[in-house]
Order: structure tokens, then C-alpha cells, then sequence
């Protein structure tokens, strides 16, 4: 399939390998893409080829190999601020996922800028790694953590937040898709409002990344963190999009190698950013396949891959509304890439593992979002959440394999 073509996803799924196996005897149904994507053949390769023929560190070395390697990673750059539509290169950091983006800048950025009785917002359908970091912060600083309550749709109650913000507010940290609900946030207008505050906005990009067009600066973003696993490209590797003047303006977040300027027994001077904040050897293979995986992505186009996964969605939930005991958990007026649901007073864990038998790979448990369960009431639920790769057939035999749940435990 190319730009502007047919959807073909027929075509799409011989691109991933791991597709045409089987699990537990059955052709695999994997549902589990907000855990993590699987890869195309074309990020394998890159890091294989690496690994291969081409490896070498990057930044040290005067040998062509060397050279090569860092050209390619200089270009890897250049694609991730064409993909976040940033403004410059130097505003793209590598980092190990959204995890450390975050911890990034509630560290650098939190520790200098944030004091006694200031505030920090974050909402209340955030995973961990929005949450856990500025507590920290918050805790160490003296500072106040505040929260954005949530509807029982699972939606931002915006008026509170307008009540929120005050002078005394510099953080909004804010996810751009709830990965335990599916809610898409209005970060463009929640930014907005944070920045008529006084106050910075980062978006947890690690759900919404591989579903909808991200123009980090028609959104507002300060800052802007994501992982290349969520998006089809390897583990270990990551984004942090920070504004150029906040990032100059921050101190470096980790100190070793490669990211020095200068160093003597008595003063260290460092590196201009990014390299800054890209202490020691950086994940130069993985830094190539995220580069491969957002060069898949955009030759499919993302507002193709958003409106094909759209009517998966609404495939999904029109079809398992039909099954005896669903109930879902977030029914947000915008949602993506994902149905959280119960089946009856069946243990999440139990649907989980009878799926499992029939060839479906789903997450059941708190999907690390454990204040979300809290808000509704549940210990877990079953997530399904879908990529650019799956079908509607699979979504039937989803749908299937829940209607033998509910037989082994009628």
C-alpha cells in the first residue's frame, strides 16, 4: 500500500512476521498494541544490518564506520522532528522511553524551577510514569500535586482544571491518551489554558504517537515524551521534544560520557543540547529502527492509519456491546486504539488466560494505571487495543473467544 492508496491491510500484516504464527495451536489475534507494537520486517532488518555490517559508535570515531554511524543517527534525528513537526533538530533528545522522558524533566526541569507551595497538575487517568515522578518532585520541593478529576465517561472535567490553574501552578503534565481508558485528552486547548497560567505543558505521547497526527507545536507542547516500542520500532529507545529555550535552561539530567564539553579535576563544562542530556553510548541500533519504524508509519500515512483504526474501534465496541456481561470501563466522547472492559464478575485475569488458550493475546490487569482503577471501582479490566495491522476478522474471533468465556464460567 502506498500514500493516498488503498488501506490494504492484507498487504500491511505480511510486513510483520511475527503474525503468521500461532499461539497455543491458533493463528495468533494480538490485541495487545498499547502494551507494545510489533515490528515490521524493515526495523528487524535495520538493526540486523547493523549489527552486521555497519556497527560502530557514533561521535568518537574519525574511521568511516564511525562517520557513517553518526550521519545516521544525525538523520534519525531530522525524521523524528519531521514526524513531532518540531521546530529544530536540537529540540529532539534520545532517550531509553516516555518513562525516562518524563523522569527527565521532573528531574532537570522540576528540581530547579519548581519551590515551596508552587503546584503541579497532572490528571487523574495518568499511568505511573506521569504520576510517580512529580510526586517526587512535589515531595522533595514542598511543592503541592494536584489532580484533574475525571467523569465516569472517563472524560477531563475541563472546568475543574479552569479552576485549577492559578499563578502558583508551572507544571501541567497531562497524558495525550489514557492507556487504561482510551480517552484522547484536548491537549491543545488544555495547554492553552496551562500557558494563559504561567504554567509549562508536557503531553504523555505514549499512547497517542501511533494513532493520530502529533504537531507538537500546533498543540503547545513544552514538552512532549514517547516511546518506539508503542510505535513499531524497538525497546530501549525513545523521545523527549523539549522547547529549545526550556531545555537550554535546564541542567543535565544524567553526567558521563559524550555529553561533556570539557572536563578537568577542577570544572566540567558541558555539551550544547541535546547532547547534553545524552550521557554515555546511546542505543545506536535501536535509534536506527526507530528511525525505520517512523519511515513505515509515514509512507502509510498516520491520518490513514488513524481512520482505519477509528472504525476498528467502533467495529469493537458494536460488537462485544452484543455479548452478554461486557461492560466497559471508559466511554469517552473521544477515544482511540483501544476497548477496556469486564465480562460479567469473571476475574480480568481469568478472561486473560482463557483467551489465551483461543489464540488472543489481550492485557488484563491495572495496565499501570492504578488510581484509574481505583476511580472506578475494579481491581483490573481486559484491554484490547489495536494497530495499524489488525482486522476486523479479529475482532470476530475476539468476540468469539469471550463467548466461550462466558460459558466455562456460567
Amino acid at each position: 500500500m502506498t500514500r493516498g492508496g488503498v488501506y490494504d491491510v492484507g498487504k500491511i500484516r505480511k510486513d510483520f512476521p511475527v503474525l503468521s504464527r500461532k499461539m497455543n495451536g491458533r493463528p495468533l489475534v494480538y490485541l495487545d498494541n498499547a502494551a507494545t507494537a510489533q515490528k515490521p520486517a524493515c526495523v528487524i532488518d535495520t538493526i540486523q544490518k547493523f549489527y552486521r555490517e555497519e556497527y560502530a559508535t557514533i561521535h568518537r570515531g574519525v574511521y568511516s564506520m564511525s562517520q557513517e554511524a553518526t550521519e545516521r543517527v544525525d538523520a534519525v534525528r531530522e525524521i523524528c522532528r519531521r514526524f513531532l513537526t518540531a521546530e529544530r533538530t536540537e529540540e529532539v533528545l534520545f532517550v531509553r522511553g516516555a518513562t525516562e522522558a518524563i523522569n527527565l524533566v521532573a528531574a532537570a526541569w522540576g528540581r530547579k524551577f519548581v519551590g515551596k507551595g508552587d503546584e503541579v497538575i497532572i490528571s487523574a487517568i495518568e499511568h505511573h510514569a506521569n504520576i510517580v515522578p512529580w510526586q517526587r518532585v512535589c515531595a522533595e520541593k514542598e511543592a503541592v500535586l494536584r489532580v484533574i478529576p475525571v467523569n465516569d465517561r472517563g472524560e477531563l472535567l475541563l472546568d475543574a482544571y479552569r479552576q485549577m490553574l492559578s499563578d502558583k501552578v508551572k507544571m501541567v503534565a497531562v497524558t495525550h491518551m489514557s492507556n487504561a481508558l482510551g480517552t484522547v485528552n484536548p491537549i491543545r486547548q488544555m495547554a492553552r489554558l496551562a500557558h494563559g497560567a504561567g504554567a509549562l505543558f508536557l503531553a504523555d505521547g505514549a499512547q497517542g504517537i501511533a494513532h493520530q497526527k502529533v504537531d507538537v507545536r500546533d498543540l503547545g507542547c513544552d514538552f512532549y515524551a514517547f516511546s518506539s516500542h508503542k510505535i513499531y520500532g524497538p525497546t530501549g529507545i525513545g523521545v523527549l521534544y523539549g522547547k529549545l529555550a526550556h531545555l537550554e535552561s535546564m541542567d543535565p539530567y544524567q553526567t558521563g560520557g559524550d555529553m561533556i564539553e570539557s572536563v578537568t579535576f577542577e570544572k566540567t563544562t558541558f555539551a550544547k543540547t541535546p547532547r547534553k542530556f545524552e550521557a554515555g553510548t546511546p542505543a545506536i541500533a535501536e535509534i536506527l529502527g526507530l528511525g525505520a519504524a517512523l519511515d513505515y508509519v509515514g509512507a502509510l500515512g498516520i491520518e490513514r492509519i488513524e481512520a482505519y483504526e477509528q472504525q476498528l474501534l467502533e467495529t469493537a465496541i458494536r460488537k462485544l456491546s452484543q455479548i452478554p456481561g461486557v461492560r466497559f470501563i471508559g466511554t469517552a466522547a473521544e477515544r482511540a486504539g483501544l476497548v477496556s472492559f469486564l465480562l460479567g464478575d469473571i476475574h480480568p485475569h481469568d478472561v486473560g488466560t482463557v483467551l489465551d488458550q483461543e489464540g488472543v493475546a489481550v492485557r488484563s490487569g491495572h495496565h499501570c494505571a492504578q488510581p484509574v482503577m481505583n476511580r472506578f471501582k475494579v481491581p483490573a479490566t481486559v484491554r484490547a487495543s489495536f494497530g495499524l495491522y489488525n482486522t476486523v476478522e479479529e475482532i470476530d474471533a475476539l468476540a468469539d473467544a469471550l463467548g466461550k468465556v462466558g460459558k466455562i464460567f456460567a
